[in-house]
């Protein structure tokens, strides 16, 4: 195996690449730059470009040439990315008033990669969503202004083409792949109005009619939208910044499906809590959620919002997807100790558990069969370095930066989709260069008097095992309409009922509690002369309707809210009661 794809390792040390598997040696492709104040670096989407800001020039070279084919004069450029197809690069410096309080200048530059000139600047005052927005083929680019989004065409920047004006546009993400571009766009509820996110086709923005599909939902501080490859559905993650119920300081998070053909879902996520991360599968029909209170829940969901798989709980909070879609790593990074699993996702078989302790990155090389974690500062300023692995689980490179010095970014040279194709999974750990050193599971803490006597196993919570959830009769992925899905939930809401009648048949006279069922068809009400106790019965029937009615929702696979769950604990208490108050006639 040649020396195809180099990282990049940005630090205190300066600047520099090493070669990839197998010889992790300096690549003399690309100078060293040993200043200590790299800030932002950035390879174009193909990988053949590079540029990166050392705290004194914008540099950009020809990664393929070993050329230097730019400098601009930005020291303070703090954000960098190219264009898809490299024609244009633009930077980002933080923006700062002038010392009489006017308007200070330009911070974000679009600079014409052919000529080196700069085609336009922009006053750009926060840093989030600082960068414009290309469709892959460059002839639309899309920029957030004051609640509109601007659209340019073919890189001209004198002149918009286009806006979408909606109240208060908040975030917005074109489409991947070929045209015709499509936008979703996100807007905040105000005054007691639903958040929503729109899905149009670009350039038709003329009101909610124009719209290719819509969802709202009043549950939502901010959204992240992200869009499948074959551009078909968004998925959408809302998130409030509080928790009103007390139950998690992570706030609430919800998960929905939204198609290019209209449909719309909740996704329906089988535990409660946090939802830690959502990941679209290459193939786009399929997508990851890691989602729930510790140990997190993963499945994998088809576009019916259907699971197709569950991973079961454990330790997790992120899912990664090879770029072939062929293999998931489910892994616990940042508060938790760096366990990884290791899925072959077409037979939904493990194929490793490695350990990467404190790793605050992770990234998949392009060939689909080498990863890289690594701890980096700020977040951790001690034990920086990187490993580079096999996903069978072997350490094949291992770097750590002496103890005076900070790593700050690695990262993986891209390559355009395709080149490298989906080669058949090993299950066999591949031969490393570096002892799997596995840190030996932390130990709990036993008092002194219980030291020598045998340990006894107890779990605060019990593992839930992986479980295939697919159906066993084929199925197309095709999304339901909401007409299709509405049937299907009565349709099994009348399956459950018919069920729990069959079962009170069964049980025959000899069940002491009076069946619901009989005491709703009691003709006529039986009266006890007391109108108090009268109103009582009657509540306490209608109490025992309405959980009927949640049970029935339940088996028809609706997710209860916790009060509703807790109506329906109480439905022996209420049986008991009635029971009482009726033989007292």
């Amino acid at each position: 195996m040649s020396c195809l794809f180099p990282l990049a390792v940005r630090g205190s040390e300066g600047l520099y690449m090493v070669n990839g598997p197998p010889s992790f040696t300096e690549s003399t492709a690309f100078q060293r730059d040993s200043g200590k104040n790299c800030k932002a670096v950035a390879f174009s989407k193909d990988g053949s470009l590079f540029a990166w800001c050392n705290g004194e020039k914008v540099n950009v070279v020809n990664i393929t040439r070993a050329e230097l084919l730019h400098s601009f004069d930005l020291p303070k450029t703090v954000c960098l990315e190219f264009s898809p197809k490299n024609n244009v690069l633009a930077t980002w410096q933080v923006y700062a008033t002038a010392k009489d309080g006017t308007a200070g200048v330009p911070n974000l530059q679009l600079h014409d990669l052919r000529t080196g000139k700069c085609l336009k600047s922009f006053i750009q005052k926060k840093m989030q969503n600082w960068c414009p927005c290309w469709a892959d083929d460059e002839s639309i680019c899309a920029r957030n202004v004051n609640n509109e989004v601007h659209f340019f065409e073919n890189n001209n920047f004198n002149t918009i083409a286009n806006k979408l004006h909606l109240q208060k546009v908040s975030d917005f993400v074109l489409s991947p792949g070929a045209q015709p571009t499509k936008v979703a766009v996100y807007v905040p509820g105000t005054k007691g109005a639903p958040s929503f996110v729109r899905l149009y086709q670009y350039p038709n923005f003329g009101g909610p009619q124009s719209a290719l599909a819509n969802k709202s939902f009043f549950k939502a501080d901010k959204v992240t939208m992200l869009w499948n490859k074959k551009a078909t559905a968004v998925l959408v993650v809302a998130s409030t910044e509080v928790d009103k119920s007390g139950a998690s300081y992570y706030g609430e998070q919800t998960l929905h499906y939204v198609g290019t053909g209209g449909e719309s879902a909740v996704v329906q996520l089988p535990k409660n809590g946090p939802i830690y991360d959502v990941a679209w599968s290459p193939n786009s029909v399929e997508f990851c959620a890691v989602y729930g209170f510790m140990p997190a829940k993963a499945t994998v969901f088809n576009l019916k919002c259907d699971p197709v798989f569950d991973f079961g709980t454990g330790p997790r909070n992120a899912a990664y997807y090879s770029p072939q879609g062929h293999i998931l790593v489910l892994a616990g990074f940042g508060n938790l100790r760096g366990q990884m699993e290791v899925w072959d996702v077409k037979n939904y078989k493990l194929i490793s558990k490695p350990v990467a302790s404190d790793s605050t990155s992770f990234s998949w090389c392009p060939d689909g069969e080498h990863i890289v974690t690594a701890t980096c500062a700020p977040r951790l300023r001690v034990g920086n370095g990187y490993k580079v692995w096999h996903y069978t689980g072997s350490v094949l490179h291992s770097r750590e930066v002496p103890g005076d010095q900070e790593m700050w970014q690695v990262l993986w040279q891209p390559f355009p989709d395709g080149v490298f194709p989906e080669r058949a999974v090993r299950y066999q750990a591949v031969p490393g260069e570096v002892p799997g050193a596995e840190p030996r599971p932390a130990q709990a803490y036993r008092p002194p008097a219980l030291r020598n006597k045998p340990a006894t196993s107890s779990k605060l919570h019990e593992d839930e095992p992986p479980q295939n959830m697919k159906p066993q009769q084929g199925g197309s992925d095709k999304p339901l309409s909401k007409t299709a899905l509405k049937n299907q939930r009565k349709h099994e809401a009348k399956k459950a009922a018919k069920q729990e009648a069959k079962a009170d048949a069964h049980q025959g006279p000899a069940q002491v509690k009076t069946p619901q069922n009989a005491l709703q068809n009691t003709v006529p009400a039986i009266t006890t002369g007391d109108p108090e106790v009268d109103k009582k019965i009657k509540n306490l029937k209608k109490k025992l309707k309405a959980i009927e009615q949640l049970k029935e929702q339940a088996a028809a696979g609706k997710q209860l809210e916790k009060n509703q769950v807790e109506k329906i604990q109480k439905e022996a208490a209420l049986l008991k009661e009635l029971e009482d108050l009726e033989l007292g006639v």
